[in-house]
């Protein structure tokens, strides 16, 4: 329950401990599992004092234990392993102190953290953070490579010099960390997210040697795991060797069997892709040398065509063409126009033979009124009348005179 006190009426130290102490009781015993960093056994003393230690988010708890506690499991418990451990809370009032009272310490067998991972593994890989399709591509040829090792490690050895070996142009940017032990999670953890952070890296390396599955652990912890998933760099996971599989092979966008081989992924071979230049260049060339043959020798075919090697002929040819037709043309039309002729001339001979003047040459005349209208019938004129007579060979006036012919 909440204490009331102001600045006026304020508690005793004591009190508080005290106060702090009777809610701590109420908590009861618990189950802890975590990782012990430090362990005391004084000679002839009665209580083992140890350091239990939560390596995902780097928080420790003072453990005791009775030595008789202790003894079922000293010969198996070490510095570094992991234990579960049924504790009380207790807090030492005159120095303000929480520590666990333990009453049974179990250590945490290799099966049951495989047994562990395996949950693990099935509910991170439910939540998709192993999908293929979230993963992303390396580039070509990174320009600065972001490396986390241990320092002086084997592991960064034959990361940089394999890779300066295919490359050597190529630039890191290393962040040495713990790779085992409580430290190495929240140390890992914070240079991948560093290394994220700067733009100019492209890809990041996570590489440590060989070793057990209790010294690979922090590199299937949980909050590594997604800190992994969350990076927008590309994260290449170079962890043990070929068997070992922890959990962030499965999350990098990456997986090499060890840090040499890391290297070989991440950048090209100089010599290789020098040769892969050559090799494109002189396919290249075949093919320019190809298209220009073949370019060659279809103008080859086409200068060889007699319309090329010849080029009046054609010309000849269609001249010769023209002029048959067109004295053909002038045949077609002299005939023509001589059945032409001749039909005119007939005609002309039909219409004079057949015209009044070849009747008049043959001595008859015209009579003409004054008008100029034709005489047909004698009643058509009168006594004294005055007619224009048309002869072949002119005309004269003549008077009419009626009466009997003598």
């Amino acid at each position: 329950m909440a204490v009331n006190t102001s600045a006026e009426a304020p508690i005793p130290v004591g009190e508080v401990s005290r106060l702090i102490g009777s809610w701590i009781d109420r908590l009861g015993a618990v189950w802890v599992e975590g990782q012990i960093t430090q362990l005391s056994r004084r000679p002839g003393a009665g209580v083992v004092f140890l350091t239990l230690r939560d390596p995902s988010y780097d928080i420790s708890l003072t453990v005791t234990c009775f030595r008789a506690v202790f003894d079922r499991i000293a010969d198996t418990v070490t510095e570094g392993a992991r234990v579960v451990v049924h504790a009380k809370p207790e807090w030492y009032a005159p120095r303000g102190q929480l520590s666990l009272r333990a009453a049974e310490i179990r250590p945490v067998g290799v099966g049951e953290l495989l047994a562990r991972l395996e949950q693990l593994k099935k509910a991170l890989a439910a939540e998709g953070l192993f999908a293929a399709d979230r993963k992303k591509a390396l580039p070509f040829l990174p320009q600065l490579i972001g490396l986390v090792c241990g320092r002086a490690s084997a592991a960064e050895r034959d990361v940089l010099e394999n890779a300066r070996l295919r490359w050597p142009a190529v630039r890191f940017e290393v962040r040495n960390v713990a790779v085992q032990g409580v430290h190495a999670v929240p140390q890992v953890i914070e240079a991948v997210k560093e290394l994220d952070a700067l733009p100019e890296v492209d890809v990041i390396v996570v590489a440590r040697g060989g070793g057990s599955v209790e010294d690979l652990l922090p590199f299937s912890d949980e909050q590594l795991v997604r800190a992994v998933a969350a990076c927008r760099t590309p994260v290449v996971s170079a962890i043990g060797h070929e068997p070992d599989s922890p959990l962030l092979d499965l999350v990098a966008d990456l997986r090499a069997s060890t840090p040499t081989d890391a290297a070989k992924k991440v950048v090209p071979d100089v010599g290789e892709e020098l040769l892969r230049v050559q090799q494109l260049r002189e396919r290249a060339l075949r093919s320019v040398h190809g298209l220009l043959d073949r370019e060659e020798r279809g103008l080859a075919a086409a200068l060889a065509r007699p319309c090329m090697r010849e080029p009046h002929r054609m010309v000849d040819e269609r001249e010769e063409r023209i002029t048959a037709v067109l004295e053909r043309a002038r045949r077609c039309l002299g005939h023509l126009l001589d059945r032409a002729d001749s039909e005119l001339a007939h005609t002309q001979a039909r219409v004079v033979a057949l015209s009044p003047a070849a009747t008049l040459r043959r001595g008859y005349a015209v009579l003409q009124h004054p008008d100029g209208s034709v005489v047909r019938a004698a009643d058509e004129v009168t006594d004294g009348e005055e007619l224009r007579a048309r002869v072949a060979e002119g005309e004269f006036r003549a008077r009419v005179a009626v009466g009997p012919a003598e």
